[in-house]
């Protein structure tokens, strides 16, 4: 058995691509193409990992909920304990509705409406992370609205540079979210004196997909000296939120250890007698998903050879958003004696954009062949749009032998519902050129993986 470096509950077993007891390429023949494939094994076994790492800490795991929306993913985690961060409304509910308890919950977010404060408050979360001074106010406001006291951490901005990503950076003095350091100190104080407020504590967040410990590091230590500061001034702060932001391997690039942040963690605030609070989110989903694709056709270009495949950039954005790599393999095992060719493996969609790989050492594959982009558990359905007017790709559990359809394909049908022609456009004459439902036409969702 030969299993992906990035995962081992993904392998090769009997020539075929496994995800830990069940054939991939069954899953394709009973859901169709493309689809999104998880494992619970994978995720039970990283957030293992996070509960082992921080062991004799007074420490939370609340899985960040925008990494994996679904609700068995979340209610997998919700299972072993784990609360959630949630970043809206709709994530705030859905958090609920898989299980996590309200008190499990913290509410973070640079721009929270009123509407989604007094949500928040009313069901009894646990903790609302401040952004800002005008935010603190408009919490105010909602408290008295709602008739609760508000349990408050500022969240505060270190001037760190994650070392990430520049879209997906959040620690620095020019990005959009949390409160200078300057105006911590005067920020907490105008929290303890609004009626209804209780801040109790601070919250960090400095980017995601950091590949080394260094930057969480230096914002843990800024952390620790403002708790230092604010206790000095007679605040009290019982609670610290150190969000995620640990990355993942997705090619052959470095992966942060575990075990360095958390050493991270334990020498510069875990002496604190706070209680602590994690985030994680891609490091705890992103390795235990792929994406299954087929193969369309080949297309030898002028320089190039193209494997159009059936996923697009509408189904995981990634690649064309931040340039991200993911290993691609295909679900037949390949021959050892196979050579593998440099390919581009692109999608359907009208943009050049479009690419998952470009220049990529693949063994030979045809029209039919299936291929697995690995680690594309976070931020791949969770971010899926209908551009082009494709349809959303279902999402697919497996737990031992046994899998079950957690999201089911959107239907055409469906897609053109969720759109009004107002009264006053003439619509054609039906001349066998207006609307088509999938009833009348079932090829057409046949194109799109319905069998």
């Amino acid at each position: 058995m030969s299993t992906l470096a990035n995962s081992p509950e993904f392998h090769y077993q009997n020539g075929r691509l496994h995800a830990e007891s069940v054939a991939l390429d069954a899953i394709a023949e009973a859901v169709g193409t493309p689809v999104y494939c998880y494992s619970s094994a994978a995720m039970r076994r990283a957030y293992n990992a996070y509960a082992q790492a921080f062991d004799g800490l007074d420490a939370q795991i609340c899985y960040a909920v925008k990494a994996n929306g679904n609700l068995a993913v979340i209610g997998t985690f919700a299972a072993l304990g784990a609360g959630a961060d949630v970043v809206s409304e709709g994530e705030f509910r859905k958090a609920l509705k898989a299980g996590v308890p309200a008190q499990k919950i913290i509410f973070s977010g640079v721009g929270k409406t009123a509407g989604e404060l007094e949500a928040a408050l009313s069901a009894g979360v646990t903790q609302i992370n401040v952004e800002s001074e005008p935010e603190l106010e408009m919490l105010s406001a909602a408290v008295a609205r709602v008739g609760v006291t508000a349990r408050v951490s500022l969240r505060i901005n270190p001037d760190v540079d994650a070392r990430t990503h520049e879209k997906i950076s959040t620690g620095r003095k020019e990005n959009k979210f949390g409160i200078d350091l300057g105006r911590v100190i005067a920020a907490y104080a105008h929290a303890e004196a609004l009626d209804g407020m209780e801040p109790d504590g601070l919250a960090v967040h400095i980017g995601s997909q950091l590949t080394e410990v260094e930057p969480f590091e230096r914002a843990f230590k800024t952390v620790a000296y403002l708790v230092g500061t604010l206790r000095a001034a007679g605040h009290k702060v019982d609670r610290l939120d150190l969000g995620g932001g640990l990355g993942i391997a997705y090619d052959d690039g470095p992966a942060p250890s575990l075990a360095d942040y958390a050493a991270v963690v334990r020498e510069t605030v875990g002496k604190l007698d706070c209680a602590l609070t994690f985030e994680p989110g891609r490091s705890l989903v992103g390795n235990a998903g792929v994406l299954l694709t087929r193969v369309i056709l080949v297309k030898e270009g002028a320089s190039r050879r193209f494997i159009i495949a059936d996923a697009a950039m509408n189904d995981l954005k990634r690649p064309a958003l931040y340039g991200a790599s993911h290993i691609i393999v295909p679900v037949a095992q390949p021959a050892r004696d196979a050579k593998a060719q440099p390919v581009d493996i692109v999608g359907p969609v009208c943009e050049t954009g479009d690419t998952f790989a470009t220049e990529r050492a693949l063994t030979p594959v045809e029209a039919g062949d299936l291929l697995a982009i690995c680690s594309a558990g976070a931020y791949g359905a969770v971010m899926a749009s209908t551009y082009n007017a494709r349809l959303l790709v279902p999402e697919v559990l497996v737990d031992g032998a046994r899998f079950a359809v957690v999201r089911p394909r959107q239907t055409y049908d469906e897609m053109l519902a969720q759109d009004v022609i107002p009264d006053w456009i003439d619509k054609p004459a039906q001349r066998g050129d207006g609307p088509v439902s999938e009833a009348a036409a079932p090829a057409i969702g046949a194109s799109r993986g319905t069998g």
